[in-house]
């Protein structure tokens, strides 16, 4: 693999900060943001989400988690029937009555975030009011905030920027006149962050802080002396709030392979002061071991062309690690949504002349998808089984939000993701 060095130097084609984008608007075929829960509550210890919905919402959960009738997960579903939904019982009676005695069966609980869905939405259910008046009640010990994950409103991963961004308001003052600090925000699995922590220590940066924090008590503070690191792509209004609370953003990649982690770790060394030797010395040995887990992928992977349909929001940073590092090439790349602030570095090295679509016509993303042949097809689950019956390859993209992904140890992982179909499909037509 390149240098350290030389990944930062390397800037390719003039790439699609400015390109024109196309946007769609149509049916789309999105998960909803309820499955956000899944990997939240895994993060944050003392948390609990109820779902206020329906028995559908409940079979999602179960069904994307895995969760075992006998496990005691940090979610639920308080099920909302035919009485809720006709408006023949108080729903707020009723959900206060299910937060009680939730409550007193786990006095672990130290934040509880009532999460709306479609059924809620649809009846005009104020979790937002609700949140507050629990919050009144149960607060100092529990702390009550709410979000939406309806489909309605929310695709897949927009459910987590929801939660985190709820969360902003509760994260303390930095002292005044207080050091320059990092915070990292987006959820990322606890060895990831762990190693992400030993390399920011070794380039000199001790004050750090990730969002969220394993307990509520452990959020870290924020002011105007903090400068914030999207771990993800998706992050709008939690982005939006920490900057109202007077945080910097920083601009760079995700740190997703070998390119984008090292140009990850430089826009916060650039903020720091971290000297250069300093910077190359500390990432040289993790961008070599990517180039060893990457090697072999390449081999499989380059020339293949790859459409991305929309569905995770990590469609851009994926394309852009496929491309450069993996040598693919990019037939079109679809995002339910386009941040272009917060994905500019991103965009500046995709090719020129890349086809991105935001948003989603269903119907008419197929039949490009179609037309193209790709020898692999990104996406959600509700595309892939009808795809493969084609005779496509398919990856599922909610993959990309259950791996640890990001940093210079996933990068071989994550290559795998997209290896392993083409080899599934080279095994099945032998």
């Amino acid at each position: 693999m390149t240098p350290a060095t030389d990944i930062l130097a390397r800037t390719g084609s003039a790439g699609c900060t400015d390109a024109p984008v196309i946007q769609e608007r149509g049916q789309r075929e999105v998960f909803c943001g309820l499955t956000s829960i899944v990997w939240l509550h895994r993060k944050m210890q003392d948390a609990f989400f109820l779902v206020v919905g329906s028995r559908t919402c409940a079979h999602l959960l179960q069904s994307a988690a895995g969760v075992m009738i006998f496990a005691e997960p940090r979610f639920a579903t308080a099920i909302m029937e035919e009485r809720d939904l006709a408006g023949l019982a108080d729903a707020n009676e009723e959900l206060d009555r299910v937060v009680a005695r939730l409550l007193e069966r786990r006095p672990d609980i130290r934040a509880l975030f009532l999460v709306g869905s479609c059924p809620s939405e649809v009846i005009k259910l104020d979790l937002k009011r609700a949140a507050g008046r629990l919050d009144r009640a149960f607060a100092p010990r529990v702390r009550v905030f709410n979000y939406s994950g309806s489909g309605i409103e929310t695709t897949f991963t927009e459910g987590e920027d929801a939660a985190l961004a709820a969360l902003v308001p509760q994260m303390p003052d930095e002292a005044p006149g207080a050091a320059p600090s990092l915070l990292v925000a987006g959820t990322l699995p606890d060895i990831v962050e762990d190693q992400f922590r030993r390399l920011f220590a070794d380039l000199g940066i001790t004050r750090v802080g990730f969002l969220p924090a394993p307990r509520l008590a452990d959020l870290p503070s924020v002011g105007p002396a903090t400068r914030v690191l999207l771990a993800q792509p998706f992050l709008r209004d939690t982005a939006r709030a920490l900057e109202e609370r007077g945080a910097s953003l920083l601009s760079a990649p995700l740190p997703v392979g070998a390119e984008g982690t090292t140009r990850w770790l430089q826009a916060a060394a650039t903020a720091f002061l971290v000297p250069r030797e300093l910077f190359q010395n500390v990432t040289a040995a993790g961008v070599a071991r990517a180039e060893r887990a990457l090697r072999r992928h390449r081999t499989a992977l380059a020339g293949r062309r790859v459409f991305l349909f929309p569905d995770s929001q990590m469609e851009v940073p994926i394309a852009r690690f496929l491309h450069r590092e993996l040598g693919m090439e990019l037939v079109e790349v679809g995002t339910p949504y386009l941040h272009r602030t917060h994905l500019a570095a991103e965009l500046a090295l995709l090719p020129e002349g890349t086809r991105i679509v935001e948003g989603q016509d269903v119907e008419r993303q197929l039949d490009r998808c179609r037309q193209a042949a790709p020898d692999l097809v990104v996406c959600g689950l509700g595309l892939a089984n009808p795809l493969e019956a084609e005779g496509m390859t398919t990856k599922w993209s909610i993959e990309l939000m259950f791996t640890p992904i990001q940093g210079y140890e996933q990068a071989g992982d994550l290559a795998e993701l997209f290896t392993r179909p083409l080899a599934r499909r080279q095994r099945l037509s032998v």
